[in-house]
């Protein structure tokens, strides 16, 4: 699975992903606010494209109202997807001020009510993203996930960090086998996943792996785990990975970028994908910086080519 991020998890990045042959099973998308949903945003059309594969997407919903959420579901069931994630997880102070993301989790019966409501609203699969909880406490998480079943939730994903951890600690994976012990549905597991080795290892803990930021660095990530398994005999291999050229994808990106998301959107978007994206060269910070420079994504375009024709005549490469 691919996480929701963002400014990143948008068409452009699925695009890019599926152009490597192999993709992700489920692509979920970054967060949509269900009041801007419902209110009809300028931007909500470009938060609601489904393309390139709408059968394997999922519609992630954020808010701190029920009822705004409640709504939000039976409005995306219309659309063509694979289904909608209620985003239980986010602590960014300005989710968490409005008593959503990861503020869902300090109550558990009325989180617990918008599942029942939400339940009836959609025919597709129902899930939910969650984190540690507000404090470090496993038998709270236990039950708030139980009664989350009850009412109908048809998948967890569980990124175990708390609120105030963010990255400022490792994901705790052993919660996630805990907890499949303490519930029947799929558990998802999600946090700190560095290569397509230990997706496949982490796949034993867990009913689905989820990654974010590796997928970001390395969009091909989904062809290379496809290609450990064929190793192995369980797949047949994914051609055209072997030599990456890093500076044709960064340049694919940004075209994308262009073709598949407003103008307001291109400066933002562009940054967050090269913040990561810049992990694969010797110098990345260097052109982290001088990407930033820029003000369009014509500039951006220019400073990458620059970047590598600078390089190419340096020994040691990219």
């Amino acid at each position: 699975m691919l996480a929701p991020m963002a400014e990143l998890t948008h068409r452009p990045l699925r695009e890019l992903i599926e152009s490597f042959h192999v993709g992700a099973d489920e692509y979920f998308t970054e967060m949509i606010s269900a009041a801007a949903l419902l209110a009809g945003g300028h931007f909500e059309s470009w938060y609601v494209d489904n393309a390139p594969c709408p059968g394997k997407l999922v519609y992630q919903i954020v808010g701190g109202e029920t009822d705004a959420l409640v709504r939000a579901v039976s409005f995306l069931d219309q659309k063509e997807c694979l289904g909608i994630d209620i985003n239980m997880h986010c602590s960014a102070p300005a989710i968490t001020r409005s008593g959503a993301g990861i503020r869902w989790m300090a109550d558990i019966e009325k989180s617990a009510d918008l599942i029942r409501r939400a339940r009836p609203k959609t025919s597709r699969r129902l899930s939910v993203k969650l984190g540690a909880g507000l404090t470090d406490d496993f038998e709270y998480l236990a039950r708030f996930c139980r009664r989350l079943e009850e009412e109908g939730v048809d998948l967890i994903t569980l990124h175990p960090r708390t609120a105030k951890e963010k990255f400022k600690r490792a994901a705790r994976w052993s919660y996630i086998s805990a907890l499949r012990k303490e519930v029947r549905i799929p558990i998802a597991g999600n946090g700190d996943i560095a290569s397509a080795e230990e997706m496949l290892r982490r796949r034993n803990e867990c009913d689905a792996v989820m990654v974010g930021r590796l997928a970001v660095r390395r969009p091909w990530i989904f062809a290379e785990l496809r290609n450990i398994q064929a190793e192995e005999g369980a797949a047949e291999k994914a051609a055209g990975i072997e030599n990456i050229d890093i500076e044709e994808t960064g340049l694919r990106f940004l075209e994308l970028l262009s073709r598949h998301q407003p103008p307001e959107f291109h400066i933002s978007r562009a940054r967050r994908f090269f913040g990561y994206f810049c992990d694969n060269l010797k110098w990345g910070n260097y052109v982290k910086n001088l990407l930033n420079r820029e003000a369009d994504i014509s500039g951006i375009a220019r400073a990458w080519r620059g970047y590598f024709a600078e390089r190419e005549s340096i020994d040691g490469g990219f």
